[in-house]
């Protein structure tokens, strides 16, 4: 047995504590989960917020985003696919992960934009390949029509943004009673949503379940002013698709609960030169899901378009 695997059994028996000691065995879970897949944690500080994130492996630059309610970590297993072809920067966007809060501060797609825009600058990263997943592809998107000089590639992940996607029960319960699964209460309220964005739920140690859902509990009345940002204070990407001239990869999870898969073909039409690969048996966090193929997906495309 090799000492990493070691470390390894060690860390799952620690996290399968879900008492005093859990956020610090949570804290482990997720420090061997990046050691595995090659990434160390740094900071940038943009704007007056702290943005943490990970960072590895070598070649031409890919920058992962986050959705609503996620974190750096959701991209950890499919960056192990990833790192010996890119150097791999993923970033916690202000309000969510460890970035810093404030309270004050707009955090609307396009406040979000200018922020990323100014990260990238800070790091030095040139043109970059750039990936959003739900939120994060409406960023990186709209970032992608915004400065479309620099980048090399655009990979959409069951990205909000167009219209359409918003028409599943999930939204309209919020249209209707300011309530979704999205927005944390309880840990049963996490559970619930762990299993909503999940089609085949991906197994995460119990202490690392309850750190992200008291987490969430406490991010909840900034989130739920964030939402309401989010879809009343941006434009929706029909407006922007024209300007979009990166080749693009649009990912759809077929059993998506959070955004209508439906709206997918309508991306495909609206992005010239784009390209859909719609996964069977997957929900709205593919990049967790199913990492591996959809890893291999977006190698074999950035090789076929020579970006």
């Amino acid at each position: 047995m090799t000492i990493h695997a070691a470390l390894l059994m060690v860390a799952a028996a620690c996290v399968m504590l879900v008492g005093t000691f859990a956020p610090q065995a949570a804290g482990l879970w997720l420090a061997l989960e990046r050691r595995r897949a090659g990434l160390k944690v740094l900071r940038a500080d943009v704007a007056g917020f702290a943005m943490p994130y990970l960072e590895g492996g070598r070649g031409d630059t890919i920058v992962l985003i986050h959705g609503f309610g996620g974190d750096k970590d959701n991209f950890t297993r499919i960056a192990r696919h990833l790192s010996a072809h890119f150097h791999v920067v993923i970033p916690d966007l202000p309000g969510f992960g460890d970035a810093s809060r404030e309270p004050d501060a707009r955090y609307d797609i396009a406040s979000q934009v200018a922020r990323l825009h100014t990260f990238t600058r800070a790091l030095g990263l040139g043109r970059i390949h750039l990936c959003g997943n739900s939120m994060g592809g409406f960023i990186a998107a709209q970032y992608a029509a915004t400065y479309a000089a620099s980048i090399r590639s655009l990979w959409l992940l069951d990205a909000a943004g167009f219209e359409g996607a918003f028409e599943t029960p999930a939204i309209r319960r919020y249209a209707e009673t300011g309530e979704t699964v999205l927005l944390v209460r309880s840990r049963r309220g996490f559970d619930e949503l762990m299993s909503t964005v999940m089609h085949r739920r991906a197994w995460v140690p119990p202490a690392v379940l309850h750190a992200l859902a008291d987490r969430g509990i406490r991010d909840r009345p900034l989130h739920e002013r964030i939402f309401g940002e989010i879809g009343s204070g941006s434009p929706t990407l029909e407006v922007v698709a024209a300007a979009i001239s990166a080749p693009t990869l649009i990912v759809w999870g077929r059993n998506d609960r959070i955004l209508n898969p439906n709206v997918a073909a309508h991306m495909l039409a609206s992005i010239a030169g784009s390209e859909l690969s719609l996964l069977e048996d997957t929900g709205h966090l593919p990049m967790v899901e199913r990492p591996r193929r959809v890893a291999a997906d977006f190698l074999r495309f950035v090789a076929a378009r020579g970006a």
